[in-house]
């Protein structure tokens, strides 16, 4: 075989036995003895396959910071699990229950759309067992999303304004379209007839789309059924939905005693 100068190149070859592929033509090239061709293929393939895991994994970690980054949860409450919920009473214990089979079984409530109220007093871990919820539903691939009733109803009302591009309807899809929704502060403010409207306009969306909701409420179920109205409390109740009354001690009010 001649060079491209035209000169003679040699090869010099010797017999080599591989491990995994048996013999092999090991050939002097540039001073160096090649290895095992097969080899050198499975490292290749090795090589390729571990770079297409790691691009998977990239891609995942850029749909689950898109999906927190959505699910809207307030800083505070960003670390709050289920798995850190410590009931203090046979009540939290229950209610903390509830929240988990609600979370485990959410393939099952998804189809359903059955919905969860928590209402009663301050400080007794209504928000922590429903982000708890929340994270569960984000980390098995589901959209959850977290926001008071007082800017749910701002963002659907910010369309009103003349020469604003989004619309009333991208605004409601917005919330109606999650897989989870949980409303905070619900009752907190009076509100306006216009408001309450809103409301019932999310939380009907979502019932008849068989979307879940996740109530949080300081006030008494009784109140609650006079604020969102008798239809709304229907549908969050329908299908399986169900009520948790927190009416145990603050633990804030423990904390504060024991300090």
């Amino acid at each position: 075989m001649a060079r491209s100068d035209g000169r003679p190149r040699y090869f010099s070859a010797l017999l080599e036995q591989c491990e995994r592929h048996g013999e092999f033509a090991s050939m002097l090239v540039a001073g160096n003895w090649s290895t095992c061709v097969d080899c050198a293929k499975d490292a290749e393939m090795a090589e390729a396959a571990a770079a297409q895991v790691a691009w998977r994994g990239q891609l995942a970690a850029r749909a689950w910071d898109a999906r927190l980054g959505r699910a809207a949860i307030p800083e505070r409450f960003s670390d709050r699990r289920l798995s850190t919920y410590q009931p203090t009473c046979p009540e939290g214990t229950r209610a903390l229950s509830v929240a988990q089979r609600y979370a485990d079984n959410f393939g099952a409530v998804r189809r359903s759309g059955a919905c969860l109220i928590f209402c009663g007093d301050v400080g007794t871990g209504k928000t922590h067992l429903a982000v708890g919820v929340a994270h569960a539903v984000l980390e098995q691939g589901g959209q959850a999303v977290f926001t008071s009733v007082i800017r749910a109803v701002r963002s659907v009302k910010e369309t009103f304004g003349k020469g604003v591009e989004r619309t009333e309807a991208q605004a409601l899809r917005d919330l109606v379209e999650p897989d989870l929704l949980i409303l905070d502060e619900v009752g907190v403010q009076f509100g306006t007839d216009a408001e309450k409207l809103i409301l019932f306009e999310i939380i009907n969306g979502r019932y008849e789309s068989r979307r879940p909701t996740i109530i949080i409420s300081n006030l008494a179920i009784g109140e609650l059924e006079k604020y969102l109205g008798a239809r709304a409390v229907d549908r969050l109740r329908e299908g399986g939905g169900k009520v948790v009354v927190f009416d145990w001690e603050s633990y804030r009010g423990r904390r504060e005693v024991a300090a």
